[in-house]
């Protein structure tokens, strides 16, 4: 039970874009068309669940042990870059039609400062290395979630006549607004 609460609370309750605000950038850079916003989401998705684990498992070897705790986000800054780009390049020789799939967005997940959040707030939760990969893994879905119903509410309003001053930037701020207020509506759940 304890890990379904996880899972409700990462994708619907505490929703990393809707809610913390992390992740900001290509919600809103991203999300014009559904397919691209997909993609973005299962890059996200992908990059937190092993970025979470390598992170979480330098912090309980490396970084408390030693008692640099101070230098976590310097260290998992660096780690995510790294990995990132190191998976690019695994994913270029050994599945390059992954590669294809996720190519454009993973320099883009190399900044998504969710990637980053979620690192840190598994440690700042205390959570277990099976939480923190559940967590992750939970975070990213939510993320997918809110990248593709965000990008079918683009798509829909982008379709409607609006005034110009409406357009674009305006009416995508107050569509997200609208939709994180929606999915405050799960916060009696967990």
């Amino acid at each position: 039970m304890h890990y379904i609460m996880i899972i409700i609370a990462a994708i619907f309750v505490n929703n990393v874009v809707l809610s913390q605000f992390l992740g900001i950038c290509p919600f809103f850079g991203v999300s014009k068309k559904i397919d691209t916003a997909a993609g973005m989401g299962a890059a996200v998705t992908f990059v937190l669940a092993i970025s979470t684990m390598v992170t979480f498992l330098i912090n309980q070897f490396v970084l408390v042990p030693y008692q640099l705790e101070f230098l976590q986000t310097i260290a998992f800054i660096l780690v995510i870059a790294s990995l990132v780009q190191m998976l690019e390049m695994v994913l270029k020789k050994v599945s390059p039609p992954l590669y294809q799939a996720l190519g454009v967005f993973l320099p883009l997940i190399t900044t998504n400062c969710c990637v980053l959040g979620v690192a840190i707030l598994v440690i700042q939760k205390e959570f277990t290395f099976l939480e923190s990969l559940i967590y992750a893994i939970s975070t990213g879905l939510g993320f997918f979630l809110a990248m593709v119903v965000f990008a079918g509410i683009r798509d829909q309003v982008s379709k409607a006549n609006l005034p110009k001053a409406m357009k674009n930037i305006p009416i995508a701020m107050i569509s997200a607004s609208i939709l994180a207020m929606a999915f405050m509506g799960f916060s009696g759940i967990a």
